[in-house]
């Protein structure tokens, strides 16, 4: 269970960057608020997570999560560039959170 507790924490934390960036320096109220929201359940869900998960590799995957989806997201959505060692770099960090995974005690 505590593995759920952290890929939502993950996602939890994708959105709170998308909109942080939509909250436009936090100029637009509805972004800030769900940033303010989004970002609270992201650190709860964290929090549950490193119950029984080692502190080091739920930070590592929590950002790791963060990173690449939003980088993903990025792409995706907001026109970020695609390059090879882009995609390289973020694969590489896919398979550094698979691996902490495969690793971790718990």
């Amino acid at each position: 269970m505590a593995w759920i507790w952290l890929i939502i924490a993950g996602l939890f934390e994708m959105a709170f960057a998308i909109c942080l960036k939509l909250s436009d320096n936090f100029t637009k109220p509805v972004y800030t608020v769900l940033f303010v929201i989004t970002a609270s359940l992201s650190f709860y869900c964290l929090t549950r997570a490193m119950v029984s998960i080692p502190i080091g590799t739920a930070y590592a995957v929590w950002t790791g999560i963060g990173a690449s989806g939003i980088a993903l997201f990025g792409i995706f959505f907001f026109g970020e560039p695609v390059t090879f060692l882009r995609l390289f770099f973020i694969a590489m960090l896919v398979g550094a959170i698979i691996g902490l995974k495969f690793v971790s005690p718990s």
